[in-house]
């Protein structure tokens, strides 16, 4: 067991009062942080026009959602699971609140699709959490089973937004002419998630599943709950991301999202994350949604193929985890 969460099954240390933000930070911890500094230099180096408004505002934009995904993400990975099922129903979530702002107000369509896309997430977490099978097997099913039903409802055609919804100024528009809506958004769900897992007991169980879950059950705490409520968390989080996709673009298609679930576990673990739970934070998961975005960002604006792009971001992923060996063995 991991000696940062030692004392969280001991004498009821999980439920012990929660590190301060100013708390000691290792240079370790910090490594996604100076990475998006360096990162940030460099680009402004290789293009002149990377630090204009209008590239940052879009960059900020296409990476909106990503960022909600990968909140979801992360909650799962702390347990130490995986949801695959993440693009399949953020797409999902895309077709039904276009659909249904065809006949209901807006509100009402964000809720309801809400409803739905949890409901399915809570089919899944059910197998994981108290079927106790694979969440690699029962999320890749779901992505499989969100995927189709977006196709079913949208006929294979993008449902198209109605022009005077409020749906397309929140996603083309912004508060204040300042911060694009899909970013604020974003901006909240990443600061609830980390409130959350700093200064929660909830917070601090998740954790505590993913670094010894035997430990945990035997301290009294009902594991498969909190199992199930990461997946639950996933699943809004899907929702929120589809009506972003949906409101940025007009129409909800069901080909959106496609790939998103392995941005998103990219952006976890480069931002530190063990894939086999207990270890991660909100703040260097956002900084591993924006390492992946600015390197896409950069090799767009030099022209650099799609193609090698993919190439570029899988060497990255591969040190993120080479990176994170070391750093477990004391390297």
């Amino acid at each position: 067991m991991k000696n940062s969460n030692a004392g969280t099954a001991n004498g009821g240390g999980i439920l012990a009062r929660a590190p301060g933000f100013l708390s000691k930070i290792s240079i370790k911890e910090m490594i996604p942080v100076i990475t998006l500094v360096l990162l940030l230099i460099v680009s402004g180096f290789l293009s002149a026009s990377f630090f204009s408004f209008g590239n940052i505002t879009n960059l900020l934009r296409q990476n909106a959602g990503l960022v909600i995904v990968s909140m979801g993400m992360l909650m799962v990975i702390l347990t130490g699971g995986i949801d695959l099922s993440v693009g399949s129903m953020l797409a999902l979530g895309a077709v039904l609140v276009a659909n249904f702002s065809l006949t209901m107000p807006v509100l009402a369509a964000i809720l309801v699709t809400s409803l739905i896309l949890m409901c399915l997430g809570a089919f899944a977490a059910y197998f994981v959490a108290f079927r106790r099978l694979a969440p690699f097997v029962v999320t890749l099913a779901l992505m499989t089973m969100a995927r189709g039903l977006a196709f079913i409802i949208s006929k294979g055609t993008p449902i198209r937004i109605a022009g005077d919804s409020w749906l397309i100024p929140f996603g083309n528009g912004s508060f204040l002419n300042v911060l694009p809506y899909p970013v604020l958004t974003s901006l909240i769900v990443f600061l609830v998630i980390m409130f959350v897992l700093r200064y929660t007991a909830y917070g601090r169980i998740v954790k505590a599943v993913g670094s010894n879950e035997t430990t945990v059950r035997l301290s009294g705490i009902r594991v498969s709950l909190y199992t199930f409520s990461v997946y639950l968390i996933s699943s809004l989080l899907c929702s929120f991301g589809g009506v972003i996709s949906a409101a940025r673009a007009g129409v909800g298609s069901a080909q959106v999202g496609t790939g998103l679930e392995l941005d998103a576990i990219a952006a976890v673990v480069i931002g530190g994350a063990s894939l086999t739970g207990g270890k991660g934070t909100a703040l260097n998961t956002l900084m591993g949604v924006f390492i992946l975005g600015l390197i896409s960002n950069i090799m767009n604006l030099m022209g650099v193929h799609s193609y090698y792009q993919q190439v570029i971001k899988g060497l990255i992923i591969i040190f993120a985890v080479l990176l994170q060996s070391a750093k477990r063995k004391g390297g």
